[in-house]
């Protein structure tokens, strides 16, 4: 059975894998141990904290095979964007031109270096280690830390936004960066996505332009290129865009990539899990089950898991209820997956 869980220090040594595994493509999950150590870290001690208020704290879960103990994922949420160091977008703007001489008005499209998104809560580092795992694993890894953040809605802001990466060509290269960042950087992509990633963030506001950048003086495949999704996450994007969050005109600065956003109090997760006291049953599901996520209540043991329930009559098996530490009569949140006739 699938489990997502709170990261905790003995799963090291697994997170060093799939930061191995994912290569560059997480500025969240650099191949780095000490900032892998700080993460997991950051997570028990926030945890820990009864104090309710959103400030530096951040989250970290994993979704783990309670039989193999194998560690197939990894994501986050971060309380409040901003208080780890600065959180630079570029905003998407546009400026008017206009000569009344020759009665021409043009209007360019613009980059702005900003800080815009900083007070929010973001969702981060998500990664699923591999295809062939259940098609609810990506739901499960990424929809379950929005039950945590509806069941722990002081913990967390009115606004929640999160990045998607970037397109990235045949060769591995991103055409934003190619046009843009490289530039002002003397490193290569990889190299700024990982100095972000272990929050050595004052180069960008060093060396970033002060100024905005006129996109049409971008090479095209730049400017093809912005705000869309690399390939691999369109699923992650349709997930989340079905939850209710959208683009607002910002996009990262590295490799272009959309920033989503959307009112924490409106994710349709966190609108519609609802709460039950667990019935503990071990005779089978009929055939008219539905797909469900469950998740037990609490915050330093948090657990969620996938099941398939009678709607009209819900109830877990003692193996489920073993994995989310439940008793009968304990209270259990329960988000249907499979749409109501």
């Amino acid at each position: 059975m699938l489990v997502l869980r709170p990261v905790r220090f003995t799963d090291l040594p697994a997170i060093e894998h799939l930061a191995v595994t994912a290569g560059n493509r997480l500025t969240t999950l650099p191949n780095n141990r000490d900032h892998l150590a700080e993460l997991i870290n950051n997570t028990e001690k926030s945890l820990r904290q009864s104090k309710n208020t959103p400030t530096a704290q951040s989250y970290h879960f994993v979704l783990e095979d309670s039989d193999s103990l194998e560690i197939h994922g990894i994501s986050g949420i971060e309380a409040n964007v901003g208080s780890n160091g600065p959180f630079y977008s570029f905003r998407c703007d546009s400026l008017e031109h206009q000569s009344a001489e020759l009665q021409i008005e043009n209007t360019i499209d613009t980059l702005t270096l900003c800080r815009d998104n900083e007070g929010a809560s973001r969702l981060c580092t998500f990664f699923l280690a591999s295809d062939e795992l259940p098609d609810y694993a990506l739901k499960l890894l990424s929809l379950s830390r929005l039950m945590f953040i509806g069941q722990q809605p002081l913990r967390f802001n009115e606004k929640l936004i999160l990045e998607l990466q970037g397109v990235i060509n045949e060769h591995h290269q991103s055409p934003f960066w190619q046009a843009l960042g490289q530039h002002f950087f003397n490193m290569d992509f990889h190299r700024a996505n990982y100095l972000t990633g272990i929050n050595a963030k004052g180069f960008i506001a060093d060396l970033m332009p002060r100024h905005p950048v006129y996109v049409p003086l971008l090479e095209k495949s730049a400017q093809q290129s912005m705000g869309l999704v690399r390939p691999d996450m369109q699923k992650v994007a349709s997930l989340l865009e079905s939850q209710g969050f959208s683009q607002c005109g910002y996009i990262s600065i590295f490799d272009g990539g959309p920033t989503l956003e959307a009112d924490t109090a409106q994710v349709a997760t966190i609108q519609q899990q609802y709460s039950q006291t667990l019935v503990i049953d071990d005779r089978g599901q009929t055939s008219t089950h539905s797909e469900f996520l469950v998740s037990n209540n609490a915050l330093q043991d948090y657990r969620c898991i996938h099941a398939q329930l009678n709607a009209s009559d819900v109830y877990l098996n003692e193996s489920q209820a073993t994995q989310l530490n439940l008793t009968a009569g304990d209270t259990m949140y329960l988000l249907a997956l499979t749409p109501r006739t």
